[in-house]
């Protein structure tokens, strides 16, 4: 399998900073979702000199809340956009076969037909025209049009008479935090310089140019500066607020629209393969995750708190009122284990509604020194941090290669194919199950062996977590030591997905991860006690704003949980 990495951790992390305050960059990249990790990823990949700062966790906000898909954009084709469907399709097969086919694989779906003639021209027409531009694009070439009876045979959940018929093809699905995390490690294994809870307070200003960045470390309220020859602002939402400080200056406005998922048991749905539908606003899609789906998404304008969006009663209502036109046996509120809410940053139109607007992105440069990208789709993130690094490349002054990341796979991506045969060997010779193993590359591919050390070291790893038992104990060892979880809510909400596939949200495993990780973190028994004070304070918050009625008592609700990263020293 493949060598061993260097970790991300407390100790790292400390170096990181050090060398952030003491040495000029190349290129600093602000914000570590999916685009800022794609940037720095990039722009390390052509020998630049290149840091990236988050002020929270790696994929805390958009690029954890995602429909975990890698996917053309089947509404992108109403709006004539070939374009960007193209586009999304090439990076689609990219993902799946060479970038990260550890994380990323094939997902059959059918599209429910419910007027005969209508719907299966119409939707017959699109998604045909749709599989043919993605043939050979990282997913089986397999439409079907299938009957009314070959259709309850695959969804046989399905409302008796609801249904003609359906056609069936496939999507690439992927954990969207632990793809964004694989990003900053692998940028991070070929030299950039990556630290999570380092916020951005304001610009270095030289004349009329940016030359870097004043931050605060938020976990012990250090403030520092950072020098930097070319800064790539990927804030997402956040783009509006980092421009006022540049004094508002931009060239386009971010408008955060609002979908939320909902998370129900596997055994609640009875079928043989995702469904994608419409609704009067987009598309609803119940996706297989695991031992559970996810139901969603909606669309709307959100103008509140950008760190911790929340669902209301009404966008919980509007989800389960569409799969309920579609199910036998409907859902009710009962039977939701998880709910999460994330921010698209679209870019502003005119007065288009949010699901009008277009996924397409657009690169500008504000101020010299200073380049802001905008707008995309986690699919085309890989795009979007190129054509970024091309804009900066610009301004270096030197000769500067070409992106080369459409042939850099991530870590763990290596011989994931000869892993992946021999997971029966592994297991044998391991201990653990088959299906253990098949579960562990699926989240690490050939960086197992990382995992497989700490056990060898500490067998009493090997056991799965009492309270979430799809998950072993070294999993949230591993979380802390190599991949730079900081605090109990890195490793329950994105490091693994115990935050929403469990019925009680995380809070009873939250003591036990916290004490798993505690000697790795160098927590007292107050900091133990203080996060999973902190995490449980979230789930209450989360669950409360979930009973309000709109967006503004929701905002409210949640807010009554504070974040976890204060700048404070505990």
């Amino acid at each position: 399998m493949a060598t061993l990495t260097s970790p991300l951790n407390p100790q790292t992390r400390a170096e990181a900073l050090r060398r952030l305050a003491t040495e000029e960059l190349d290129v600093l990249v602000i914000g570590a979702g999916v685009t800022g990790a794609g940037a720095a990823l990039d722009a390390v990949t052509r020998g630049l000199k290149v840091g990236l700062v988050e002020a929270r966790d790696y994929a805390a906000g958009t690029s954890s809340r995602s429909s975990k898909l890698f996917h053309g954009g089947l509404r992108y084709l109403e709006q004539l956009n070939f374009h960007l469907v193209f586009e999304a399709l090439k990076e689609r097969k990219l993902a799946l076969e060479k970038l990260c086919p550890h994380l990323a694989r094939p997902v059959p779906f059918i599209f429910p037909l419910q007027k005969p003639a209508i719907d299966r021209g119409y939707a017959g027409l699109g998604i045909t025209v749709y599989d043919v531009m993605g043939a050979g694009r990282g997913v089986p070439s397999h439409l079907r049009h299938l009957g009314k009876a070959k259709t309850y045979a695959s969804f046989p959940s399905a409302k008796r008479g609801a249904l003609t018929g359906s056609i069936r093809f496939y999507e690439g699905q992927v954990d969207d935090a632990r793809h964004t995390l694989f990003l900053a490690r692998t940028a991070a294994h070929y030299g950039a310089i990556v630290a999570s809870s380092t916020r951005v307070t304001g610009f270095l200003r030289e004349a009329d140019h940016v030359a870097g960045v004043r931050v605060r470390d938020l976990e012990d309220g250090t403030d520092f500066e950072i020098r930097a020859r070319q800064t790539i602002n990927c804030a997402g939402v956040w783009i509006d607020e980092i421009q006022e400080m540049v004094g508002g200056r931009g060239q386009f406005k971010v408008r955060a629209s609002k979908g939320i998922h909902l998370v129900v048991p596997r055994n609640r749905i009875n079928s043989k393969t995702g469904i994608i539908t419409r609704t009067e606003k987009s598309l609803l899609f119940v996706i297989p995750w695991g031992s559970h789906w996810l139901i969603g998404t909606t669309d709307t304008d959100w103008h509140l708190d950008l760190a911790h969006p929340a669902a209301s009663q009404a966008d919980i209502d509007y989800v389960l009122d569409h799969v309920n036109a579609l199910l036998a046996d409907p859902l009710t509120r009962a039977d939701v284990v998880g709910v999460y809410a994330g921010l698209r940053p679209l870019l502003a139109g005119e007065d288009e509604s949010t699901s009008k607007l277009s996924r397409e992105h657009a690169v500008a440069s504000p101020v010299d020194g200073l380049t802001m990208i905008a707008g995309g789709k986690y699919t085309t993130y890989r795009v979007m941090a190129k054509d970024a690094v091309d804009a900066v490349v610009h301004n270096l002054n030197r000769k500067v290669p070409g992106s080369i990341t459409e042939d850099v796979p991530l870590l763990g991506a290596d011989g994931y194919a000869a892993a992946w045969n021999s997971r029966e060997l592994t297991a044998e010779r391991t201990g653990l199950s088959t299906a253990r193993i098949e579960h562990l590359l699926g989240r690490y591919g050939t960086l197992l062996p990382e995992l497989l050390t700490m056990i060898e070291e500490r067998p009493e790893l090997r056991e799965p977590l009492a309270s979430a038992p799809e998950y072993l104990r070294v999993e949230a060892v591993y979380a802390a030591s190599h991949e730079g979880a900081l605090h109990l809510d890195d490793v329950l909400a994105r490091r693994t997905r115990i935050s929403i596939e469990t019925w009680d949200r995380g809070e009873a495993a939250a003591a036990e991860v916290a004490a798993l990780v505690a000697p790795v973190l160098g927590w007292s028994e107050a900091d133990v006690e203080r996060e999973v004070e902190h995490y449980r304070a979230r789930v209450a918050a989360e669950r409360e704003s979930q009973t309000m009625p709109d967006d503004r008592t929701a905002d409210a609700a949640r807010l009554g949980a504070p974040d976890v990263r204060t700048g404070i020293p505990a």
